[in-house]
């Protein structure tokens, strides 16, 4: 047992890395620089350690997804974030649940550093105004300004989702064996009419490198991965919702959905080698 902050506070540090991010690998790397300010910080002046720690994260992250944004746009094919295997428990608060979901995280790639930033912390973390603009390097009034420009721009771009384990769970079921038999019809049952998937194989491994869009389509280009005779899939939670493996040809997939109404709306399939090593492991997030 330790009341070293940091440790306690570490899985928290990783999530508001991780929400600003999309990369568990670029998230790692803002807790370490975290800890080495940390390190060097007089704690007998630090007040409150969780904000101090919190505050030193985010504007690591700032700094790192500034840098990342050339990165990102010179990214072959779309670009989705990092998946995380998580246990079944280890995002019991719903909200949470959605806002560290694969589709939030595609949402708020759309957004600016200084957007996200505020998003993340108010939104999510429920940071009080006063302490992102701290952060942000902005006045408070303009940081609430800064917030609401955020929120309608997330709401205007979010896929229409039911945040329903049990539901989740069974759609997935559902379209797990339609796309294991490669039963066109049973995929058709299970897929929103104007349902979307999003491919990232990052230039690496064979992926769509624009938006698959309608049902048709979309059961039509899935029904061919029965053909492989090496097709498994297995259930896993991917960020916190109820998604799946799919081992295909020698390649890994993590395949996440959003449902809404008993019908799948968005399909995110992360193939890209570089994104996939903590498939292996789960991963805790926390607020």
């Amino acid at each position: 047992m330790t009341d070293d902050p940091f440790v306690t506070h570490r899985s928290l540090l990783f999530t508001v890395a991780y929400e600003m991010l999309g990369s568990a690998a670029d998230a790692e790397d803002v807790v370490q620089e975290t800890w080495l300010r940390w390190a060097d910080v007089d704690r007998a002046g630090v007040r409150d350690p969780r904000a101090y720690l919190v505050r030193i994260a985010t504007r690591q992250a700032l700094n790192r997804l500034r840098s990342l944004a050339r990165r990102r746009e010179e990214y072959v094919g779309e670009w989705l974030p990092e998946p995380l295997l998580t246990s079944p428990d280890a995002v019991a608060d719903v909200e949470m649940a959605e806002n560290v979901s694969i589709a939030m995280l595609t949402v708020l790639e759309t957004l600016g550093p200084v957007e996200r930033a505020v998003f993340v912390l108010r939104e999510v973390f429920d940071t009080p105004f006063d302490e992102i603009a701290d952060v942000v390097g902005k006045s408070s009034a303009a940081t609430r300004q800064i917030a609401r420009r955020a929120r309608e721009h997330v709401a205007a771009r979010r896929p229409r989702m039911q945040v329903d384990r049990d539901e989740q769970q069974v759609v997935v079921a559902k379209f797990m064996a339609a796309v294991s038999t490669g039963d066109v019809q049973e995929l058709m049952d299970v897929l929103a009419p104007d349902v979307v998937v999003i491919a990232d194989g990052g230039g690496r491994v064979a992926a769509a490198r624009t938006p698959l869009v309608g049902s048709d389509l979309v059961a039509r280009f899935l029904a061919r991965a029965a053909r492989f005779p090496d097709l498994t899939t297995a259930p896993a939670d991917i960020n916190g919702m109820p998604g799946f493996r799919l081992d295909l040809d020698g390649g890994v997939t993590a395949v996440s959905v959003a449902v809404a109404d008993g019908r799948i709306t968005r399909i995110y399939a992360i193939r890209n080698p570089e994104k996939l090593d903590r498939l292996d492991r789960v991963t805790d997030l926390q607020r």
